[in-house]
């Protein structure tokens, strides 16, 4: 909309420009007297419940997963009985718990078979670990655009693909599921394995069904800043036998532990080289306690930010980011958008001094402009990744993906709190209200 049109709005709705109250940023009064924080979603939930895991495990003197001393009683089996009931919730057949969501994609990558001249497809703008974990297995990162969700964008996804595509990487990022439908259909009619990071989305879901449940294989993230969390954490979850088995024998150098095999029956994959990504049980007794909170938190931080929804949908030309199934979300931030940086930026700036802070969206990068895949930088110079097959000519940088710059340009927002109050998100809704009407009837 442009500045008459948005002018002429703004008359009609009752002259919402005309006569309103004076930007903080210009000397008029804040709306808060403080500034408001949102603060990381997990820890804010942590009570007894957690600290009796914990304690458990301690008095037991049992931390490792799998045994102790010869004369040890029995293992507390909180991982165990954490991947049990986190595949329950996610409704998959299997889940894996391990140290990271880095360590779940790399489980994940390999667990798909993923190696030197396949090709990866995955957002332009996601967080380095969905890169690296390609990366690492000597596979070629190709990164395709992001649409207004801040999500793979399911055309260019289709524009990507090549003979040597084995893997999309659907990435729920700022928890905003991606466009599954067309993703899972295209995948399906190329034959691409698909794989969901639900590192930013834990407990999200997409028409009904958990975010992670939709494709081949699905990992999150349980590092401090995610929905639950243990500090560091992840899981992996499939419904494929032969997938959660290799994703299995990855993460623990290569074996098949007795549990894991009772869970798929006859194991079917021949040993091979892996690493140590195993939960302990410390770790495995807070997510235990976490993960029976997780609707909790969900619940709560929806219903915030679908209050914020309510009370700025209204305003003259407002425009959100896109939301494939408002439903499915977990309730991360209220975004805007609009036509411009600078108009992005001063929007930011005038929200700040109303002690109500924006920001860009975030929790991920550019991956094509980072120096590192720009200049295809790895720790090894013959690593297989840039010198294999396409991996020798592809081309990164900012030209590979001008319109996820500018999405991610021209976009901001106000992050979410599920102990918000409410007058918090009535705060939230006044500096909008407030901010707004100025930012965009202010001339460019």
């Amino acid at each position: 909309m442009d500045r008459r049109k948005f002018m002429t709005a703004m008359a009609a709705a009752g002259g919402a420009v005309k006569g309103a109250p004076k930007l903080a940023a210009d000397g008029g009064n804040p709306v808060r007297a403080t500034p408001l924080r949102a603060r990381h979603w997990g820890p804010l939930f942590y009570d007894e419940k957690e600290r009796a895991q914990l304690t458990e495990v301690l008095d037991m003197g049992l931390p490792f997963r799998w045994y102790g001393p010869p004369d040890a009683k029995q293992a507390p089996m909180k991982v165990a009985t954490f991947e049990k009931e986190f595949a329950e919730r996610m409704q998959t057949r299997f889940a894996l718990a391990v140290t990271s969501g880095t360590a779940a994609l790399m489980c994940a990558v390999n667990a798909i078979g993923i190696g030197p001249g396949d090709e990866v497809i995955m957002p332009a703008w996601t967080w380095h670990s969905t890169c690296t974990a390609v990366i690492m297995a000597g596979g070629l990162p190709v990164f395709a655009e992001i649409d207004e969700s801040f999500n793979l964008d399911p055309a260019d996804f289709e524009r990507k693909i090549t003979p040597q595509t084995r893997l999309v990487m659907a990435v729920h990022l700022q928890g905003v599921p991606a466009e599954m439908d067309p993703i899972l259909e295209i995948a399906r009619k190329h034959k691409i394995k698909v794989l969901e990071d639900c590192a930013q989305t834990v407990g999200g879901s997409y028409k009904g069904k958990p975010l992670g449940s939709l494709g081949d294989i699905g990992i999150y993230s349980h590092q401090v800043n995610k929905t639950i969390s243990s500090g560091e954490g992840g899981s992996v979850v499939t419904n494929d036998p032969v997938l959660f088995e290799r994703a299995c024998r990855f993460h623990d150098s290569g074996s098949m532990r007795p549990l894991h095999q009772d869970r798929i029956g006859q194991a079917s994959v021949e040993p091979f080289a892996g690493v140590n990504f195993r939960m302990n049980e410390f770790t495995g007794g807070v997510m235990l306690a976490q993960i029976r909170k997780l609707d909790q938190v969900i619940k709560s931080s929806r219903a915030h930010t679908e209050r914020i929804y309510a009370g700025i949908r209204d305003l003259p030309g407002i425009k959100f980011r896109k939301r494939p199934d408002p439903a499915g979300e977990t309730g991360d931030s209220v975004y805007l958008e609009f036509d411009s940086k600078e108009r992005r930026e001063r929007f930011l700036e005038a929200m700040k001094a109303e002690n109500v802070p924006g920001r860009p969206p975030g929790g991920s990068v550019i991956l094509p402009i980072q120096s590192y895949v720009e200049k295809k930088v790895t720790a090894q110079k013959d690593w297989p990744t840039w010198t294999v097959g396409r991996g020798k000519t592809i081309k990164y940088g900012a030209g590979s993906c001008p319109r996820t710059i500018d999405i991610l340009n021209r976009f901001g927002g106000v992050s979410v709190d599920p102990k918000f109050t409410k007058r918090d998100d009535e705060d939230v809704i006044a500096a909008i209200r407030k901010v707004y009407p100025a930012v965009m009837g202010a001339a460019s």
